[in-house]
């Protein structure tokens, strides 16, 4: 019976998730690290952009076999877009042939976005989000196949930290000014958007209060 649990423990530590070695990578000139199970591929490319003109992109990325893990910077600052377009623009783009099980407000340190998750109809599972910063779209995205666990895709997208101290909001612009007033509020269907926390991958509606951290979705 022993000879088989170490049998057993050898095969489950050479399966694919237990082979990644998770990294930091920093970016300072795109101002974010961000966590790769390997080296990632950087490339310059273009793409077409929310107002149908040709733009900049880089991306970064790692592929394996049951897995992929990428994000993208694209050139917007000419483009004269509001970041409620842009965002929204992404949020199509990247869902695109799936279907979007959950779209909430998002924030990295001072950095406001969407984070969503897709199920796409070739039974991948995404974790993705988009942020608006200084004229740049951000966009992050984890994807798995069976046998890969969600987990991978949802570690990498939580993964993404802007440098401290970029931010696409004013000093006074806070999205969760006023949100103490509901937080023993009863109702929790009265309570604004901007003041819930929606729990990763199952939807349920919490009220946040003056409960908060930088790496987690409002």
């Amino acid at each position: 019976m022993r000879l088989i649990a170490t049998m057993l423990a050898a095969l489950l530590a050479s399966g694919p998730a237990a082979a990644q070695s998770w990294t930091e990578y920093s970016y300072p000139e795109d101002s974010f690290t961000v966590s790769f199970p390997a080296q990632p591929k950087v490339e310059s490319t273009t793409q077409e952009g929310p107002d149908g003109r040709s733009v900049d992109a880089r991306i970064y990325s790692v592929q394996q076999d049951h897995a992929a893990f990428r994000i993208t910077i694209v050139d917007l600052s000419d483009a004269g877009l509001d970041e409620t377009a842009v965002t929204d623009y992404a949020v199509k783009a990247l869902s695109q042939g799936g279907e979007v099980k959950l779209n909430i407000p998002a924030r990295i340190n001072r950095v406001y976005g969407r984070q969503f998750s897709i199920v796409g109809a070739d039974g991948s599972h995404s974790s993705a989000a988009v942020f608006y910063l200084n004229g740049r779209l951000y966009e992050i995205e984890g994807k798995v196949l069976p046998p890969e666990s969600d987990a991978l895709a949802i570690r990498f997208q939580q993964s993404l930290v802007f440098t401290r101290g970029v931010s696409n909001r004013s000093a006074d612009a806070n999205p969760r000014r006023g949100c103490r007033a509901y937080r023993d509020n009863p109702d929790v269907a009265s309570v604004p958007e901007n003041c819930q926390r929606h729990d990763q991958g199952g939807g349920r509606v919490r009220r946040i209060g003056r409960q908060n951290t930088s790496r987690e979705p409002l």
